[in-house]
């Protein structure tokens, strides 16, 4: 399930991405997004950063090439609040370091998510992300 909405900023170290829970989305439950569903969409927000790289700048629909990324550790997460439907997350990352070969990355990358202002993610996740 997609977990991203919108990217608002997007450069090479970093994203900015929203994201507007619905009642549908499958880590809703009794109204309210899980502690699963605030990782998965810090991890779609972060792995974009990286991601970018494998697509064409003019692929706007991201049809040209065909990645899969999987968390390959959760180094730290810090959930403070779970948010409700209809809520909008803005998740904030950063690139920490990456390390690419020919067809796949490793990286970490730091995340943080809020609910207007409010914290209530803050993660550290590390990456491998390649081409199929």
């Amino acid at each position: 399930m997609l977990m991203v909405n919108n990217i608002a900023y997007i450069d090479a170290d970093s994203v900015t991405a929203e994201f507007n829970i619905s009642p549908d989305c499958v880590f809703v439950k009794n109204n309210v997004l899980s502690e699963t569903g605030l990782i998965e969409n810090a991890a779609q927000a972060c792995s974009a950063i990286v991601g970018q790289s494998y697509f064409e700048v003019d692929d706007l629909e991201g049809e040209g090439n065909n990645i899969i990324g999987y968390i390959s550790a959760i180094k730290k997460v810090v959930i403070s609040d779970l948010p409700k439907v209809n809520e909008t997350l803005i998740t904030k990352a950063k690139l920490i370091s990456r390390y690419d070969t020919d067809t796949m990355s490793i990286c970490t990358i730091q995340g943080s998510t809020f609910r207007n202002d409010d914290l209530i993610v803050d993660c550290t996740l590390n990456f491998l992300i390649h081409e199929l």
